[in-house]
């Protein structure tokens, strides 16, 4: 009798702990389920997953298998689970020349032509535009009362009053129509960044890729387009900027173009709730990164030129898909929207695509929640990008709690994170949204050994850590897909217009 006792009270135990165990799902994932994909998407048979690669196809093909296994369905609008993305790679001129005035500028180490056919332009009149800027709302045209015909325009940076890389980058192709419509016969931004020349030139001095027109390639690809860092012991440009003429000897042996096919990865898991179901939470992570030897930008050697990309993103990739498993083990009240985008190391591309082009309306979307970092330097913590701007933090701190982990807020905000991963493609529409980052304090030597290096393997992560990692992305997937109150952006926050365009009745 004692030892039937014995026995229904382990019994009893035991199921005690599994029905624990599975009424909160997202404790049920182990080391091995978070160990095993990260070393496959991290291996070197992937090449580094860039963009266009076979690597970053069987990448996708990974995750979407995975989505089917845990019964997410296709998006509406798509045969399966790719939201296929047309790129068109360029690749830059071998060898080019330019001088202004008497100053020669040497290729690549003081100027770079990113787009252009072979063209040699002899005693050019080079014209300063300001920005070479046009804006119909606030009335300004930098080219107002200049005649640019038949010269080289010579811009500053990006649009006025945005120093942000990505506004910057983005406004690349803008600018170049507007001075092409214009009949300039070339034009040249001054580079004024705050990242090193060199690491500007190693991005856009090597093949490209970037989303391709809708409509084939813009005449303005046509024209000569560049930028130039300026000499600090001569006046030349300072000169052009007050007025004074110069003329300008440009020689450029043109860039080749090619179509590049890639795609983003999206599944749907309907929520439980009969009302709440029509609400969407996006749970994002880029799952591209930066390829082999000189595609990646860093230091290799012939030992190791794979660019493997544990932290950035197979950490993130792993992390969406523990929290897909765990939300399709019991389902959140809201649905899910998984989306594991590609293009990101690209400018973010992946995501622009998807914002632009939707599968399910953007103002029935609650909540972007984003998981992408470079990598970490505290194993006590997760940091967010994105602290105290919707409304989320108590949420934040409570997924981390669980699983004894620490937040930290804001990491290098003279970096402006917030602005430079996935999360900003759905901000910008009005989208609340956070990045949801290893535990990242500050940018140092720790961050720089792996961050775009071919030391950044999975043999080199903290598994218990990153098991925690992935456990506590899971926890506040679900508690925001679950809570009553829907995330909204604080007063004043910069994105607090386009939410209240987004979601108006």
């Amino acid at each position: 009798m004692k030892k039937q006792t014995l026995l229904s009270l382990l019994l009893g135990l035991s199921l005690t702990a599994f029905a624990q165990k599975t009424s909160a799902p997202e404790f049920a994932i182990t080391q091995a389920e978070v160990e095993v994909p990260l070393r496959f998407l991290a291996s070197d048979e992937l090449g580094g997953r860039r963009t266009g690669s076979n690597g970053n196809l069987i990448a996708a093909r990974y995750i979407a298998e995975h989505l089917r296994t845990y019964g997410y369905q296709p998006a509406p609008g798509l045969n399966g689970y790719f939201q296929p993305i047309g790129f068109q790679a360029s690749t830059p001129p071998a060898t080019a020349s330019l001088m202004i005035g008497k100053t020669n500028y040497q290729f690549k180490e003081d100027f770079i032509i990113m787009t252009g056919d072979a063209a040699t332009l002899n005693k050019v009149e080079v014209v300063f535009a300001g920005h070479g800027w046009i804006d119909e709302k606030t009335g300004q045209d930098d080219y107002k009362g200049k005649d640019v015909k038949g010269k080289l325009v010579v811009v500053l940076p990006g649009p006025p009053n945005e120093s942000a890389p990505q506004a910057v980058f983005r406004a690349m192709g803008q600018k170049r129509d507007w001075a092409y419509e214009r009949g300039a016969v070339g034009l040249i931004e001054l580079y004024r960044l705050s990242f090193p020349w060199n690491f500007f030139t190693s991005y856009f001095g090597k093949e490209s890729l970037g989303l391709a027109p809708k409509e084939g390639p813009k005449a303005s690809n046509k024209m000569i387009y560049g930028w130039m860092k300026e000499k600090t012991d001569i006046s030349d440009i300072k000169d052009l900027q007050a007025g004074k003429k110069f003329k300008a000897n440009l020689a450029s042996s043109g860039f080749s173009r090619r179509m590049v096919p890639s795609q983003n990865v999206v599944g749907i898991l309907e929520g439980s709730d009969p009302e709440l179901k029509n609400e969407y939470l996006i749970l994002s992570a880029h799952y591209d990164h930066v390829g082999i030897g000189k595609e990646g930008g860093g230091a290799y050697s012939k030992e190791d030129s794979i660019f493997n990309g544990a932290r950035d993103n197979a950490m993130g990739t792993v992390a969406l898909l523990s929290a897909a498993k765990a939300l399709a083990q019991q389902r959140p009240k809201r649905s899910i929207i998984l989306l594991a985008v590609t293009g990101e190391e690209l400018g973010l591309l992946g995501s622009q695509y998807y914002s632009e082009n939707p599968l399910i309306p953007l103002k029935q979307c609650i909540f972007n929640l984003n998981t992408d970092g470079a990598g970490y330097n505290s194993t006590e913590h997760i940091s967010i990008i994105g602290w105290s701007r919707t409304g989320t933090d108590a949420l934040v701190e409570e997924a981390a709690n669980r699983v004894n982990l620490k937040v930290f807020p804001e990491p290098a905000p003279e970096q402006n994170l917030f602005d430079r991963s996935d999360n900003v493609s759905f901000a910008s529409k009005g989208v609340p949204a956070l990045n949801y980052s290893p535990g990242l304090t500050k940018f140092d030597d720790v961050i720089a050994k792996y961050y775009h290096q071919v030391a950044d393997q999975a043999e080199s992560v903290d598994m218990p850590y990153f098991l925690k990692y992935c456990q506590s992305f899971a926890n506040l997937a679900r508690l925001i897909a679950d809570n009553a109150q829907r995330p909204q952006w604080k007063a004043g926050d910069k994105y607090e217009k386009a939410g209240a365009e987004l979601y108006k009745k």
